[in-house]
């Protein structure tokens, strides 16, 4: 794993960390192509049994790197690469064999929001709050909200969120069915949560995630490709230079 991955053993259990905390752990291409990895790697190592996923510092994830995304406006092949990694993103972790147990330690935003759709079991901090605020930089949310959303929620309530990116409060994230609960400290909660996952019987574990998943793994793979295309042709078009070159110059 990169640097800005740490993965830590405790017996069965894999503490998986998202750490560029001076960064708000946002994506850059090491994090992102970590995370193509990360879930096949989890689901081949034969002596994990669950997952916490939280990340280091003030944030779970802010979203993706400026400057980043301005590589890739610019550069063919990491942004052909970075379409690649993302299906892997998706898809290593809808069929990955460990449940995850996830903790939002604060802000979940674009592909950190994906992230906790895509997780078994969410504890989320009372100063979190989820957003995906893709469509608001010009780009189209390919791993994003519009994937998962609509089997957590109504496709009313997903629909606004994704198309709006408006950020959506701990309680409301509850109510709509996105995260399972809001607590003081996410991180404890997890650990303890996949403390009691370790005392069931692993093959009923996994293979009730299994099946529950193979309901999620139909819907993203009805729209994971069509999707994949369209954010690449929207990180080559005008809206999105625009937008990204202001934000560059503005965190420069």
């Amino acid at each position: 794993m990169p640097d800005a991955i740490r993965v830590e053993a405790d017996g069965p259990l894999r503490i998986i960390t998202l750490n560029r905390p001076e960064a708000l752990n946002a994506v850059d291409d090491d994090l992102h192509h970590g995370l193509a990895t990360l879930w096949n790697r989890l689901s081949a190592d034969r002596g994990a049994r669950v997952a916490v996923l939280t990340g280091a510092g003030k944030a779970f994830s802010a979203g993706g790197d400026f400057t980043y995304l301005n590589e890739l406006r610019q550069n063919d092949d990491l942004r052909a690469k970075t379409i690649a990694d993302g299906r892997d993103i998706v898809l290593g972790m809808v069929r990955c064999r460990v449940p995850v147990v996830t903790a939002v330690n604060g802000p979940a935003v674009g592909l950190g929001c994906s992230l906790v759709s895509l997780s078994d079991i969410v504890y989320m901090a009372e100063t979190a709050h989820l957003a995906d605020p893709h469509v608001q930089v010009g780009l189209v949310a390919a791993d994003g909200g519009p994937l998962t959303w609509p089997l957590h929620t109504s496709l009313l309530l997903a629909k606004e969120y994704a198309i709006t990116g408006a950020r959506i409060t701990p309680d409301r994230a509850r109510e709509m069915g996105l995260v399972n609960h809001v607590v003081a400290d996410p991180l404890t909660e997890a650990l303890a949560a996949a403390k009691r996952i370790l005392e069931l019987p692993q093959q009923a574990v996994e293979s009730t995630k299994r099946i529950l998943n193979i309901h999620l793994e139909r819907a993203v793979l009805a729209t994971l490709d069509y999707a994949l295309s369209q954010e690449n042709q929207s990180f080559q078009n005008e809206d999105f230079a625009a937008i990204v070159t202001r934000l560059t110059a503005k965190k420069n």
